[in-house]
Formats: structure tokens, C-alpha cells, sequence
């Protein structure tokens, strides 16, 4: 059998690597609707040999539509997938609309896939930083999970294209001896590091250190894990890195540790070597831990090095999985 499928914002970053992903991964698609907003209404992509034309959003009649993968962002989401769902579609949304609704699963499938089971219609992606480290904690819940901190260095390319730009722009402007303006960020991102990934909050975190505790918490199904983390943007141009720590219940020597994450559906243990780099998780869907090592300032502590192109499994691939996993449940 084979799906009528539709990606919202298949022009953007998320959304064209989401068409991708849906060939590389051999999602069986029947008929395959590109929409956007009407500035991009028209364009053309390529598709299993044949050109398709973008739809504009606002138009488009959802009648069936069975799998619709969102990456639009939190204000078409909000807006559309009740119209996708009121069609008889399962919506497979990026943003963090739904994420934290208590009838909306927040899936990572190699983690949490019985949670699937649960959905009305509507499947959360997680925050790209959180799906990257939940894949390197899943093989530690038996010892007893205590509590984890994380710091994240995050790529442009997780703001967008406009973004990606402006990197761009001013990497060339500096090697030119010229100055260049910035809008994207509030502060130039060459050769800088900015300690701010979405607006501050009264508490102090950000909205993007929120997203992280909280869907840990939520995939996890640990509602009072002890978790902080600092999330950091870098000049980089694709991929997010994280330097994680754990303090378990139980002892693990770190030859146990790769042994546990080696045994991990989509992780990649690094055990020799300065660690993973995004440039070598560019293009790929598995998560890469490198730098495994005992953490001498808490009993029972772990830290290591996590890296995943943001792109594809902190976002495009991760949502593909998903239908490809409730495929194989039998839950389409």
C-alpha cells in the first residue's frame, strides 16, 4: 500500500531535506503534495523522475491527505494541522506547537516508539538538540538516570536559510577587510559564540534550553529528572554538538558505556580519536558520541560528545522515521 503524503514548507530547509528523506527511506508515497506560501507557489522540484509544482498552503484541499509532515513553523502548524487532521490526516509536526500537549506523542522512534501507539492524529517532533541527546541517554535509563546536564553548540543552519546567509555574508566580508551588517542575530555570528537560542525567559534559561528539559523529560517518561542545560549558537554551518554529563543510580566504566551505546539503533560510538565533528555527521541520519569518559565530580558520572546533522535527524529524517516506524507498527 502505498500513502498520499503532503509536506507543509517544502521549500524551506526542513522541508525539501523531508522529500529527501522520504525517497532515501523508501516511505511508499502514492502521490506527493509540496505546499508553501504563496511566494513560493509555483516552483518547481524534482520527484521520482517527474517535475511537481508547489501548491500555496492557504488554497490547497486536504481531501486525502493520509501522512502530512509540517515544517512551517509554529504559526502554520497551529493554523493547519487541525485542517489536516479535520481531513483525516496524521500530522507529523516539527515545530513546538503540539510537543508538550499531554495527547500528543513526542517521538523519537529509535527511543520512545510505543508512544505511537498513543496518537489522535497528531505526532510531535522533538527540538533538533533534544532528539540528538535523548538517543545517547536511552541506553543508560536501566542504571538509573539521576540527572543530566548539557551544553549545546548549535549551528545556523537550525535558524534558517536567512541565516545561513548572513554566515555567509560575514565570513566573506571579513575576509575581505570589509565590515558587514547583521540582522538574523542580535549580535555578528563570525567567529563568535552567542549564549542566547530563543528568548530569555523570567527564570533566566532560554526558550530553547526550556524545549530541551522539558521533552527529555516528556520522551523519557522521567517527569522528575534533574536537567539543566546552556544551549549556545556557533558559526557553524550544519550540525549541533553537545557536551553531555549524567550522574546514574549504578556504576558504568566507559568500556560498558560504548558498549551500550554501540548497541544503540542509530548511534555511532567514536572510541579513539579528538571525537565527532558536525562536518563528519553532515548528510547522514545516525547520532555520533565520541569522548566517553568517567566523571570524576559526581559518583557514578558520565560525560561524552554528542553530534547529529540537525537538518536531517534533528528534524527532517527524525519526522520521516516516524511514519516509517508507524508503517512498520501498523498504525497507518
Amino acid at each position: 500500500m502505498s500513502y498520499s503524503v503532503a509536506v507543509v514548507g517544502a521549500t524551506g530547509a526542513v522541508g525539501s531535506t523531508m522529500i529527501a528523506s522520504l525517497q532515501e527511506q523508501g516511505f511508499p508515497v502514492s502521490q506527493l503534495h509540496l505546499l508553501a506560501t504563496a511566494r513560493s507557489a509555483g516552483s518547481e522540484y524534482a520527484w521520482n523522475g517527474q517535475m511537481l509544482k508547489v501548491q500555496d498552503i492557504e488554497s490547497f484541499d486536504w481531501t486525502g491527505v493520509q501522512v502530512a509532515l509540517f515544517a512551517g513553523g509554529e504559526i502554520a502548524s497551529e493554523k493547519l494541522v487541525p485542517r489536516a487532521k479535520a481531513a483525516g490526516a496524521i500530522s507529523i509536526d516539527n515545530s513546538a506547537s503540539f510537543r508538550m500537549h499531554a495527547d500528543v506523542p513526542l517521538v523519537v522512534p529509535e527511543v520512545n516508539p510505543e508512544a505511537l501507539r498513543q496518537h489522535q492524529k497528531i505526532i510531535a517532533n522533538p527540538n533538533c538538540s533534544t532528539i540528538q541527546m535523548v538517543a545517547a541517554l536511552k541506553p543508560f535509563l536501566d542504571l538509573g538516570l539521576k540527572r543530566v546536564t548539557v551544553s549545546t553548540y548549535q549551528s545556523v543552519s537550525g535558524t534558517g536559510k536567512d541565516a545561513i546567509e548572513e554566515l555567509e555574508n560575514l565570513t566573506r566580508a571579513w575576509a575581505r577587510g570589509e565590515q558587514a551588517g547583521h540582522k538574523v542575530y542580535p549580535a555578528p555570528i563570525a567567529f563568535n559564540c552567542l549564549p542566547q537560542i530563543g528568548s530569555f525567559l523570567e527564570d533566566g534559561f532560554t526558550g530553547e534550553e526550556r524545549k530541551m528539559m522539558e521533552e527529555t523529560r516528556k520522551i523519557l517518561s522521567l517527569p522528575d529528572l534533574r536537567i539543566t542545560a546552556t544551549c549556545v549558537r556557533v558559526p557553524v554551518f550544519y550540525g549541533h554538538s553537545e557536551s553531555v554529563h549524567i550522574e546514574l543510580e549504578r556504576p558504568c566504566t566507559v568500556a560498558e558505556a560504548e558498549e551500550r551505546l554501540s548497541k544503540m539503533a542509530g548511534v555511532q560510538v567514536q572510541k579513539a580519536g579528538p571525537g565527532p565533528t558536525p562536518l563528519q555527521a553532515a548528510h547522514q541520519d545516525d547520532v555520533l558520541v565520541g569522548r566517553i569518559r568517567i566523571d570524576p565530580s559526581v559518583e557514578n558520572g558520565l560525560q561524552f560528545w554528542v553530534v547529529a546533522d540537525n537538518l536531517r535527524k534533528g528534524a527532517a529524517s527524525n519526522a520521516v522515521q516516524i511514519a516509517c516506524k508507524m508503517l512498520e507498527m501498523k498504525l497507518l
